[in-house]
């Protein structure tokens, strides 16, 4: 009977242990990739728990652990053009809360999860339309480069007050209004048959350049003929290719010679 009472004396004794360790464990181990933010009753303090096992003092102080590492967030955001097209744009942000401001991004803000919403998505939305609104449709699709520079500096900017590093944003996908998509494929059939017009034109220009200077070369031929055949000239070419025939009587009594051979 006695050995009974010990064995249950001894088992409750172990579970009440177990249950004012587990109620005032003095430890907390922070995880790679996050860093625990220090609080006591409650209050943000300055020290900031790095990764591994710490020691803390039982309901004075609580932890709150925050992820340091890089997280993606995606956003597909609307704007309007400097020639007032509708810009569709969807933009992959990486970003991480710099690890030895965690405290204070905290304490501003919250978790991870308030930040996106509190400041990462207002800040995408807003740093896009001020941007998108400097440049025509046509320069957004043929500047999309320096459209992304100049959101990756102002988000930079704009994020740092809040202790939040971009690491890589991403222009994803941008695109306009079927509209706007029809106005393009239109300007583009018109250049198109204003080019090939333009050809057409310009061949039967050639053309006809062409037989002027084939015109002009012949008359400029004929002109020379003229003008260096000479009498003497004939009567040489004539004596040098006679074939000693006689020339024939006409029925008017003229004579008729065949000049072209004297011309060869």
């Amino acid at each position: 009977m006695n050995n009974i009472k010990q064995r249950n004396f001894f088992i409750k004794s172990t579970l009440s242990l177990l249950l004012i360790t587990v109620i005032f464990w003095p430890f907390v181990i922070i995880n790679t990739g996050e860093r625990g933010v220090l609080m006591k009753f409650g209050e943000v303090q300055q020290i900031i728990l790095g990764e591994g096992l710490h020691i803390i003092i039982p309901i004075v102080n609580t932890v709150e652990k925050i992820s340091v590492r890089v997280q993606k967030q995606e956003i597909s955001a609307e704007a309007l053009s400097k020639d007032l097209q509708d810009v569709f744009t969807d933009v992959a942000l990486n970003w991480h809360i710099i690890p030895e401001a965690a405290n204070t991004t905290f304490q501003q803000l919250g978790t991870a999860q308030q930040v996106i919403d509190k400041v990462i998505n207002p800040a995408i939305e807003e740093v896009l339309k001020a941007i998108i609104a400097k440049y025509t449709a046509e320069e957004i699709i043929t500047k999309r480069g320096v459209l992304k520079a100049e959101l990756d500096n102002l988000l930079t900017l704009r994020l740092g007050n809040y202790h939040v590093a971009v690491d890589d944003i991403s222009l994803v996908h941008i695109h306009f209004s079927e509209r706007f998509g029809e106005a393009v494929e239109a300007k583009q059939i018109a250049e198109q048959e204003a080019k090939k017009a333009e050809f057409i034109a310009l061949k039967a220009m050639k053309q006809a350049e062409a037989k002027i200077n084939l015109a002009r070369g012949e008359t400029e031929a004929q002109r020379l003929i003229r003008e260096t055949l000479t009498p003497d000239i004939l009567q040489k070419q004539f004596i040098e290719k006679w074939d000693g025939k006689l020339p024939k009587i006409m029925p008017n009594g003229g004579l008729k010679f065949d000049v072209s051979q004297f011309l060869n």
